[in-house]
């Protein structure tokens, strides 16, 4: 059968990025679990040079022809909403769309010009203006728990707020309005569904769990559940990874919220961008980075590279991890057999030998691995 999972995407560096790989991604490698903006999140980190593993978490399906979104739509011209809350602009066009094709286009555009309208964020805020509506507000940090705590203060009691829900119901922020005396109105404009293909997804899960990706990205809660729905009994191993060695960057804190209930720290941006996440990566990773001083050189190790005297030297991932072990204990020699555990199943003492002899060629600076005879390597200090 043909494997058709992507391999890792090369980057394409900028003069710049080739210039200062210490600014950049340049030797790491990023798991992009998006799908909607997988592209423009991919192409983002691969020009400050990260290799890219492409692994869509979940897909987006529309829903026009749902019945839930038809009684929905019915119930907020019945009684239309006092307030609106805007998840998303793909909801906000979507729920439009579908309500032309049963006619109630105008009806409903009426109804919600007559709301307080919030947009959760940039995008909704453009999709409401699109439509010939305005928002009343939007909340800075583009949260639902700001939106709550914006709309009990101004007073819901009796009122009629309707949710455009965002791929699934939020129970407990419909249960927060609910509680200040408002009639909640979901509206499912779409919903989340596994990819087509979950190669790739599995194969991020073992990148993962052995820790051969220095991040993953995510830019929606359902792919966080995704992704450990899809690791399934490997769920704990990959949970123990991004607690330590892989670093989970999420492009808010709504994003965020599934990992840090399971104790998994998580690095955010300000903003929720996609440009933004990005840059929290680079201000992040290098801060995770091992360096050392070996006679008189610089050398920092990145994920698949090791940045030497400030030129970036990219490393096979045999070479690679033999000089992780041997990083960890700097001036300490480290036997064939100690470093062999560094290698892949059924590899021998000599496949140690051959990956010191590459890593050696990959550094391309001599006296930075030492052969103790008969004991075995190390790093001098």
């Amino acid at each position: 059968m043909t494997d058709r999972t992507p391999a890792p995407r090369r980057p394409v560096l900028t003069a710049s990025a080739l210039a200062e790989p210490t600014a950049t991604l340049s030797g790491y490698t990023v798991g992009v679990t998006s799908d909607r903006r997988l592209d423009e999140l991919a192409g983002l980190l691969e020009k400050r040079g990260a290799r890219v593993v492409l692994a869509p978490a979940l897909r987006i399906v529309p829903i026009a022809d749902d019945a839930e979104l038809r009684a929905a739509t019915r119930a907020c011209l019945d009684t239309p909403p006092d307030i609106v809350l805007v998840n998303t602009g793909i909801g906000m066009r979507g729920w439009l769309e579908a309500a032309d094709g049963w006619g109630l286009a105008d009806p409903l555009r009426t109804a919600l010009s007559h709301a307080y309208l919030v947009a959760r964020g940039p995008k909704a805020r453009a999709a409401v203006r699109t439509a010939g509506l305005h928002e009343q507000w939007t909340p800075d940090g583009e949260s639902y728990e700001e939106v709550v705590e914006h709309l009990t203060a101004r007073g819901i009691a009796g009122l009629t707020v309707a949710m455009q829900l965002h791929g699934e119901s939020q129970p407990e922020y419909t249960e927060a309005l609910e509680a200040a005396g408002a009639r909640v109105i979901e509206v499912p404009v779409y919903r989340w569904a596994p990819p087509t293909d979950l190669a790739p997804l599995h194969r991020l899960v073992d990148l993962i769990v052995g820790k051969l990706v220095d991040a993953v990205t995510f830019t929606s809660a359902a792919a966080v559940q995704a992704l450990l729905r899809a690791a399934g009994p490997a769920a704990d191993p990959l949970l123990d990874a991004v607690r330590t060695d892989v670093l989970a960057a999420c492009v808010g804190p709504v994003t965020a919220a599934p990992l840090r209930r399971l104790d998994v720290p998580v690095s955010t941006p300000n903003r929720a961008r996609l440009s933004a996440l990005v840059r929290t990566l680079i201000d992040e990773l290098p801060k995770r980075a091992v360096s050392l001083q070996v006679n008189g050189h610089a050398i920092t190790l990145r994920g698949h590279a090791a940045v030497v005297d400030g030129e970036l030297r990219p490393l096979a991932p045999g070479p690679m991890a033999v000089l992780r072990v041997l990083a960890t204990s700097p001036g300490h020699v480290l036997s064939r057999a100690a470093l062999l555990q560094a290698l892949p199943r059924n590899a021998d003492e000599h496949a140690v030998e051959m990956a010191v002899a590459r890593l050696r060629a990959g550094l391309a600076v001599p006296g930075l691995i030492q052969t103790v005879v008969k004991r075995g390597y190390r790093i001098p200090v």
